[in-house]
């Protein structure tokens, strides 16, 4: 059942809320560190005891991201009916004991309980756990929906950032068994998880924010009513939506699966200084989250996608040109940085086309865009590159496809309010009132 928040007064609602966006980061924060599996991976390559192939080293966390979705399906549905602590709590559990078990793994004949425990495990509950507070927080801050939903996305997104420097620490300690890092980085994710999730609960009922009307935002259109999953599915607006956002990933990380070996081989970076830059890329990543997001609510969402698309279509079309290791970094910092305001502003962009009663369903759907996007960037970055090193080809070609994208937020507007009878959605606000009284029953 949804928890309401303790505390909160009829003068002043909103109440605690920014301490729920803390609660929201410390979560987002322990499952981010998935992003930060490269450390592991050139370990598990490297060690006596495992000596595994690039293939297989990468093979744990492209099942942990495949993971992603099948969480946020069913973590979404869930949460909007019970309530956001319970989900997110089983989930940030689920993705430590995976974790833990994972240093279990002794050697290269483990390798399949290395992607049990860290892909398959620790993937399901990174995705149960990574859609409750951004549909949380959203329900709390309609006066700031991108800029709060930025932050919540933003904190998986320094996650790593985080988690990299402490992981490689740790591994330093057992460069013969690199998997031990996992025991204590699985420890600290599971404190982490269980002190912000405990922090979270819904708005009371009838919650708003006093002085905020949404008819004086003009920047932010909404659809007027609450659309449930299966309503929003039925609309094509929700697959224009995942469209963009699945382009917009493909685009940004077609480059960051070739990073390190773009910056050696174009701009002329040592190993020692791509990898440095990657590192620092990372910033840019988290920040793009946050920046976009908060963008969009002045210049409206779809405004911020057409220059999210144009700056990286540009940028991928430059790259391969840019042979000063400045420029370059600057080109490949202005992708990462749109690259992460898709995942910001995409939240939000849901809330105002769909309601948030039932944002966790719905935009939990629609991180199917990220596993299509991570799976066709990548690939067509691969294939046009190929042992030719063709850098020119491959940009191009994913430049022009960021740029042709820019159409679909062009053409793409808010859903029509449809409550007229005999159009399929008759009843439908009564059915919002009574799912809300439910919600908050007791």
């Amino acid at each position: 059942m949804a928890q309401s928040a303790p505390g909160t007064t009829a003068d002043n609602p909103t109440r605690g809320r920014w301490g729920l966006v803390a609660a929201a980061l410390l979560l987002q924060f322990s499952i981010g560190a998935v992003y930060a599996w490269s450390v592991f991976s050139k370990a598990l390559q490297a060690a006596p005891a495992f000596k595994l192939t690039k293939v297989e080293a990468s093979l744990p966390f492209e099942v942990a991201i495949g993971m992603i979705f099948v969480g946020t399906y069913i973590g979404g549905r869930i949460q909007d009916r019970r309530g956001p602590r319970t989900v997110a709590l089983v989930g940030g559990v689920i993705y430590a004991l995976g974790a833990i078990g994972a240093s279990f793994v002794h050697g290269r004949g483990s390798l399949p309980l290395l992607i049990i425990t860290y892909g398959v495990i620790s993937g399901f509950g990174l995705g149960l756990a990574y859609i409750v507070p951004i549909a949380m927080l959203q329900k709390w801050f309609p006066d700031r929906r991108g800029l709060i939903t930025g932050l919540a996305v933003g904190g998986f997104g320094f996650g790593a950032v985080l988690t990299s420097p402490v992981a490689q620490g740790l591994i330093n300690g057992h460069k013969d068994m690199p998997t031990k890092a996992f025991l204590p980085l699985g420890i600290a994710y599971l404190v982490m998880s269980l002190v912000g999730a405990s922090f979270f609960r819904n708005p009371p009922a009838n919650y708003e924010v006093p002085g905020w009307n949404p008819s004086t935002e003009g920047r932010i259109v909404e659809s007027g009513r609450d659309y449930t999953q299966s309503e929003a599915l039925r609309t094509p607006q929700w697959y224009l939506l995942t469209a963009i956002l699945a382009l917009n990933t493909a685009a940004g990380i077609a480059l960051i699966s070739q990073a390190a070996a773009s910056f050696t081989d174009i701009a002329g970076y040592s190993a020692a200084g791509a990898s440095l830059a990657v590192g620092l890329l990372g910033m840019f990543n988290g920040g793009g989250r946050i920046l976009w997001a908060a963008v969009s609510d002045k210049t409206g969402r779809m405004v911020a996608f057409v220059t999210m698309l144009a700056l990286q279509g540009i940028s991928l079309l430059l790259l391969p040109h840019a042979h000063s290791a400045a420029l370059f970094f600057v080109l490949a910092a202005l992708i990462y940085l749109c690259y992460g305001g898709g995942f910001g502003t995409m939240p939000a962009t849901a809330g105002d086309f769909f309601g948030v009663r039932n944002a966790g369903a719905i935009y939990g759907a629609m991180i199917v865009a990220w596993s299509i996007g991570g799976v066709v960037g990548p690939q067509i970055a691969a294939s046009l590159i190929g042992n030719n090193k063709n850098y020119t080809t491959a940009y191009t070609v994913i430049g022009i496809m960021a740029l042709v994208s820019i159409v679909l937020p062009v053409i793409t507007r808010v859903p029509r309010v449809r409550t007229a009878a005999g159009d399929g959605y008759a009843g439908a606000e009564q059915s919002v009132a009574t799912q809300q009284r439910e919600e908050h029953r007791g």
